[in-house]
């Protein structure tokens, strides 16, 4: 089951990191718009070293979204932010919808 579209009410633009280059960090160029769901809130969450970090948006969006951590993302608002960590949400044999959350900064 995966999570019903009528509840992806906003549209995130996707910069995929691609690594480091020799001046900083490299981007692939912006994907096409993506269906979400997004909450502009602060919390404290652990980031991919596991460090606590502080995230100011929270992203629900389809399962199997490609939106490697430290990404660059264009919130509804304008806002561009970065990718802290990227959680797949699933439960198989549950009837539960699958879906990806991504925690911003």
């Amino acid at each position: 089951m995966t999570l019903p579209r009528y509840l992806l009410r906003h549209r995130i633009t996707i910069q995929r990191y691609r690594g480091e280059g020799p001046v900083g960090p490299v981007y692939w160029p912006p994907g096409d718009p993506v269906r979400a769901l997004v909450s502009e809130r602060v919390r404290t969450v652990r980031d991919r070293t596991g460090a606590e970090v502080i995230s100011t948006a929270q992203i629900i969006a389809a399962p199997g979204l490609d939106c490697p951590p430290q990404s660059r993302i264009t919130l509804p608002s304008g806002r561009i932010t970065t990718a802290l960590h990227v959680a797949a949400h699933t439960a198989p044999g549950l009837p539960v919808p699958q879906s990806t959350e991504v925690f911003a900064e």
